[in-house]
């Protein structure tokens, strides 16, 4: 109540609720009704003004030019009666039960009377009840409604789930165009492609005289070039199945020459060499200069301020998009390296604020455990690591008084370090990446300025050999291979006498067979220390200091578009970190310990 001198304001939301029930007795004893409501053969009683104020269908209907307007009897077809009794009820009372058995028949009279607010009701109820049994035809039913968000969530349900799916009774029947569309979906998630192959022969065995349409569209759609030779002949080519296709031979002799010609595959790609989301395993980055680290307007590849904390550890699942924390490792390191052996992180070198390191530590992303391996003979910072036909390599770096062109490689069946030929120049902060057998050891620096030259290691005549030099001089660049190729990006070119350094957005490539570098579209954004790695087609750069900021932006590289996106970032911007793929299990566990 608002009183003041000659004016009263009154508010009384029990008096409108009182109104409302007295309309609903009215009702329920057909009193000053003006129309009814016909389903089937229920009639339901009800007063135009009512309904045209709840309702924009009938607002539509009962003010508009229809025949409707004067008619004392509407006949609502194609409805469920006591779906639209319940609705009615809504109107004058404001309550509705929502239960499994019913809610498809009041979304669907929902959508029909545009009552938008038991539409949004009913499709959270069904949301909150998807299940692997029933999420396709809650999808097709979402679809036939116009409902986007429940259609949105049944089909991430249904690809999310759907080895789960593929059991259920739903999935015998599921309408072969929305088949189609699942299987071209890069979201669905699978262990392998394998697992595709199976769900259309299941689906195409259930009904094989009117599936043979079919067939065709569903094999266009499965990544046969991403299963292996033995498969593709022992399983695919003698599936009977596959013997219903029109294009199944030529899909075959695709995949096949996908795997006789790895040095064409650049050339190759589509839909089918595309791997889908949950096949590309999962991007970690490991450590680097954080925003809570240090002076964030140092430089960040070469800045002597030692780490403030821990290394944390965050994963990168390309089907979410999204970043997960995984860990924080209890001991202060900066500027190590990082590799990939048997699906666990191995963490070379650095230096904890006080010394450099020659320690090497063994991280479990799935248990979580962190245990001691043999540490290197020199100690190292700023050093470039890679697997290479199962041993692992530390390349050059800085052991605390000079730049190093050693190298050590460590075999983890003997578990032992040993040297092996020492590059031609020494480097720090280097790029190193393993492509076609081989070892790459691209830019850095080697005391006095940054580096453009490049040089490949070939374990089997233990020599080092120079390639040609990159057009950019970089230091703290990030170097990754794909398809054949190696990519340097970012990075920066400033002598080691000034304190300034000129961050780099651009990035080159090199060609082994023609020994060129050429220049790619730039990065958005400018990024020296950046972390650089592949993950299925794309390449990632991670993080990185612009001059300014540690980043936590993270970009994707397209090599068939030739552009750069941007992605989701990380959750603390960092510099100098390393990034590298843990591939996908069979058992999918990999995937479940960042969900």
């Amino acid at each position: 109540m608002d009183e003041s001198n000659d004016l009263l304001r009154y508010s009384s939301p029990n008096d409108l609720l009182s109104t409302f029930k007295r309309m609903d007795t009215f009702r329920t004893n057909t009193q000053l009704c003006d129309v009814t409501l016909m389903a089937g053969e229920r009639k339901i009683r009800a007063h135009r003004v009512i309904m045209a104020g709840f309702s924009d269908y009938f607002d539509a209907m009962f003010n508009g030019d229809l025949a409707e307007t004067i008619q004392d009897v509407i006949h609502i077809r194609n409805v469920d009666p006591d779906a639209l009794a319940a609705i009615v009820d809504y109107a004058y009372t404001g309550k509705l039960e929502i239960r499994v058995d019913n809610v498809e028949n009041l979304l669907t009279v929902a959508c029909l009377l545009q009552v938008e607010n038991v539409k949004h009701r009913c499709c959270e109820f069904m949301q909150q009840h998807l299940h692997s049994t029933n999420c396709l035809g809650i999808r097709a039913f979402a679809e036939g409604h116009g409902c986007g968000e429940l259609f949105a969530a049944a089909d991430n349900f249904t690809k999310e789930n759907f080895l789960q799916v593929i059991e259920s009774k739903e999935f015998q029947i599921i309408n072969g165009n929305q088949l189609v569309e699942l299987f071209a979906s890069d979201d669905l998630n699978v262990n392998t492609e394998e697992d595709v192959f199976s769900a259309m022969e299941k689906w195409v065995q259930f009904d094989c005289a009117k599936r043979k349409p079919f067939v065709s569209q569903l094999l266009e759609n499965i990544r046969l070039p991403l299963m292996s030779c033995k498969l593709l002949t022992d399983r695919v080519e003698k599936s009977p199945v596959f013997a219903l296709s029109d294009c199944g031979n030529d899909l075959l002799l695709e995949a096949m020459k996908y795997h006789l010609l790895p040095e064409r595959r650049a050339q190759m790609q589509n839909l089918r060499t595309k791997p889908r989301k949950s096949n590309v395993g999962l991007l970690y980055v490991v450590g680097g200069v954080e925003s809570y680290q240090g002076n964030r307007n140092a430089k960040a590849s070469n800045s002597t301020e030692g780490p403030k904390g821990a290394i944390s550890i965050e994963c990168y699942n390309l089907r979410r998009n999204a970043w997960t924390p995984v860990a924080t490792i209890g001991n202060k390191r900066l500027q190590f390296g990082v590799a990939v052996l048997d699906d666990k992180l191995f963490i070379v070198g650095g230096r904890d604020g006080l010394k450099t390191l020659n320690t090497v530590d063994c991280f479990d992303p799935q248990t979580k455990d962190k245990t001691a391996v043999t540490p290197m003979n020199i100690h190292r910072h700023g050093l470039g690591v890679g697997v290479l036909g199962g041993p692992l390599y530390a390349v050059g770096g800085h052991d605390g008084w000079s730049y190093l062109n050693s190298v050590e490689r460590y075999d983890p069946q003997t578990r032992q370090w040993s040297f092996i030929a020492a590059m031609s120049t020494s480097r720090s902060t280097v790029g190193v990446a393993v492509l076609d057998g081989k070892l790459y050891a691209v830019g850095g620096r080697d005391g006095c300025s940054c580096l453009s030259s490049a040089e490949v290691y070939d374990p089997h005549t233990n020599k080092w050999t120079l390639v040609s030099s990159m057009i950019h001089r970089r230091g703290g660049v990030g170097v990754t291979v794909l398809d054949g190729f190696l990519y340097a990006v970012g990075g920066h070119d400033a002598p080691a006498s000034q304190d300034t350094s000129r961050q780099f957005d651009s990035v080159e490539r090199y060609n082994p067979k023609t020994d060129e570098w050429t220049m790619l579209a730039p990065m958005l954004n400018c990024r020296d220390a950046v972390g650089a790695s592949w993950l299925g087609n794309s390449i990632y750069a991670v993080g990185g200091y612009d001059g300014t900021k540690y980043l936590n932006d993270v970009e994707r590289y397209d090599p068939v578009k030739n552009e750069w996106e941007q992605v989701t970032g990380l959750n603390t911007g960092r510099a100098g970190a390393c990034v590298v793929v843990i591939p996908p299990m069979n058992s999918g566990a990999m995937r479940k310990c960042c969900a």
